[in-house]
């Protein structure tokens, strides 16, 4: 009969049934892989196995170059062309916004030493588009409408001659201006200082007050109506034009107790002959 085992202090419990292996007789070598859970020297983690093909996943961290960051983006910065067109036009807009206003101011100042040594350069720059003037801040305003007429005679194939109606350009000038956000000069402001300076230099006969100047401004206003009448009218070769204006009040406003007439009044100038040479340039 089998008698149950007595554990004895000091003693080391007894040996399992069965064979049991000794530690010094565990072969041991390269290659040799320890039992699990057992660390290699310094307690690392064992190398994986150099049978794991690629792409065995390896329980734990495994060492690997640190992880590449993203350099951050260079800061902007401008070219020699840009830098130099930026220069330049920080120079050339304070220097042209100076000589704008000095130039203005010249022209509307008193008469002095500079503007009169200056009137030239000034005037060049100032008219037409630049043009200054009181009468908008006059104590009587204008209160007319001036509109410039023109007609012209015509010679027929068989020699005759035929005086045409008369042709409303300030009412063309009018209709050109008329919804558009950027009128240019020439419908605003060619004809009528045309007849302006016209007016101006000659008696209401058409006799020049200013000599020779005076038959200047006549050729100037006759071309610019010629430039609007052409060549030809209706066919027939243009040989003379007449010029009027029509000066009529503007009309009361209805809350106003003031009453005038609006009918025109006309200012007629003689008849001019025209020539091939009054359309050189046109």
């Amino acid at each position: 009969m089998e008698q149950p085992s007595r554990a004895v202090p000091g003693q080391p419990d007894a040996a399992p049934d069965g064979p049991v292996e000794h530690p010094a007789a565990r072969p041991s070598g390269p290659g040799t892989p320890d039992p699990p859970g057992t660390t290699g020297a310094a307690g690392a983690p064992d190398a994986p196995d150099a049978s794991e093909g690629p792409g065995t996943p390896v329980a734990g961290p495994v060492a690997g170059p640190a992880a590449e960051v993203p350099a951050a983006p260079a800061g902007r910065t401008w070219s020699a062309p840009a830098l130099a067109v930026l220069c330049l036009v920080a120079v050339l807009l304070p220097t042209a916004a100076a000589w704008h206003l000095a130039a203005v101011f010249l022209h509307v100042a008193p008469s002095n030493s500079v503007s009169q040594r200056y009137q030239k350069d000034v005037d060049a720059w100032v008219y037409p588009e630049f043009e200054q003037n009181w009468k908008l801040f006059a104590p009587n305003p204008l209160q007319q409408n001036i509109a410039v007429e023109a007609r012209v005679k015509t010679l027929g194939p068989d020699g005759s001659h035929h005086t045409g109606d008369w042709i409303g350009l300030t009412a063309q000038d009018a209709a050109a201006i008329r919804h558009n956000p950027a009128p240019g000069h020439v419908e605003q402001n060619l004809l009528r200082r045309a007849w302006d300076v016209y007016s101006d230099s000659h008696d209401d006969k058409g006799a020049s007050t200013q000599g020779p100047r005076g038959d200047l401004l006549q050729e100037y206003l006759k071309r610019v109506v010629l430039q609007r009448v052409g060549r030809e009218r209706h066919g027939e070769q243009v040989i003379e034009v007449q010029v009027r204006s029509a000066t009529s009040n503007v009309a009361p406003p209805p809350w106003s107790a003031e009453k005038w007439s609006t009918a025109p009044s006309y200012r007629e100038a003689p008849w001019w002959p025209v020539t091939d040479e009054d359309y050189t340039g046109l």
